[in-house]
């Protein structure tokens, strides 16, 4: 009853503005004057309906084969739509060999996934984890049928499917879930920072070590802004006004099994897809906004606090002492040659923590317009 009565809330509200807004091509982001609007898919436009029934998809347990799993079990809203674990689990409980990626501004990412330069559209992606067995995410076997059914059965979903789709003669159908599904991750955006506040003319929204620590960072001499910059502090961005998408994949020197640059099988980054040696290792750098929630880090979880991340840039390299993921990072051959290693003070390490916390959007952690709209 619960799960009834406030999806039918939910229609009834977007049928309010629905009618208005289907007049306005434009969708309102709600975006600060200084950051550009996010690419939309020309055969997925934004609306209210749209954005609605995607939301309670990515909330729906009963898109995974056992109607255990949701969209949001791997990508919790207080963790920065990150899941807090160092490889995510599927609804099977079969561990994947990667750690969930924060959907936060995820509408600005040029690629998506750690290592895949193929996927470039939310809709696509999508599919992976509904679908996909190797591992098994959600497991939504006979997906089509399945996904068909659900949004079939529940009147709720049919009405708001009617308003998102309404070209279409039988809107029920995954394609046009994912495409909800992928409108309303668009829509979790996150730009009110202190380090935003500061940036737009607010001289007290940062501390005096936070800012050392932002000058630290875009330093010459750290130079972690090379892969982490631009407004979305990632190499790897995209927006309405781009001429071209940038796109970055580096080796940090995480592992270096061999001698002479190995990864652990389950997880070569860019090698896996191009078979060219120089790709070892390779990974998407992550947009380092509200990094400081969603420990553990890099692509495998490997790395336990931002502390110690810190460390494995000040060495150059991480070095992993002994057992079967022995192996000196700083000395791969395949290492980014931002990779160099630096020297901090113990007060330079502590503003530099203190900076990438400013990066924190205490926000988007808790608007009522990305949480589970089940709970209400």
């Amino acid at each position: 009853m619960k799960r009834t009565s406030a999806l039918t809330a939910a229609v009834v509200a977007a049928s309010l503005v629905f009618v208005w807004f289907s007049r306005d091509p434009d969708w309102e982001w709600g975006l600060p004057g200084d950051v550009p609007a996010p690419q939309v898919p020309p055969d997925n436009p934004m609306s209210v309906a749209k954005v609605e029934l995607g939301r309670w998809l990515f909330y729906d347990t009963r898109l995974s084969g056992n109607e255990t799993m949701s969209c949001a079990s791997c990508h919790i809203q207080a963790l920065a739509f990150t899941d807090g674990v160092s490889r995510s689990i599927g609804a099977t409980g079969e561990a994947h060999p990667r750690s969930s990626m924060s959907l936060v501004n995820v509408a600005y990412a040029s690629r998506l996934t750690w290592a895949n330069p193929l996927l470039d559209r939310l809709e696509d992606q999508a599919l992976t984890p509904l679908l996909g067995d190797r591992p098994i995410e959600m497991g939504l076997r006979n997906g089509e049928q399945r996904f068909a059914e659900l949004l079939g059965s529940e009147p709720s979903y049919s009405e708001l499917l009617r308003q998102a789709f309404p070209g279409d003669a039988d809107p029920h159908s995954l394609l046009n879930g994912v495409r909800a599904i992928a409108a309303f991750v668009r829509t979790i955006n996150s730009f009110d920072t202190p380090y935003d506040r500061y940036m737009r003319g607010d001289a007290l929204a940062m501390s005096e070590s936070a800012q050392r620590g932002m000058d630290l960072f875009f330093s010459e001499r750290l130079e972690c802004f090379h892969c982490h910059g631009g407004f979305n502090f990632t190499d790897s961005t995209t927006h309405a006004g781009s001429g071209i998408a940038r796109v970055g994949y580096h080796n940090t020197g995480l592992y270096n099994l061999d001698g002479v640059g190995a990864y652990p099988t389950d997880n070569t980054g860019l090698f896996d897809m191009t078979g060219e040696p120089r790709d070892m290792g390779r990974f998407k750098a992550p947009s380092l906004r509200n990094i400081a929630v969603t420990a553990p880090y890099m692509h495998d979880g490997s790395v336990a606090t931002l502390e110690d991340v810190i460390a494995n840039y000040e060495r150059g390299g991480r070095l992993i002492a002994d057992g079967e993921l022995a192996g000196d990072g700083r000395l791969s051959p395949y290492k980014s040659e931002f990779v160099t290693g630096f020297e901090l003070t113990a007060g330079e390490r502590a503003d530099l923590l203190v900076f990438l916390e400013s990066l924190t959007d205490d926000a988007v952690l808790t608007d009522p317009k990305f949480s589970n709209p089940f709970d209400r």
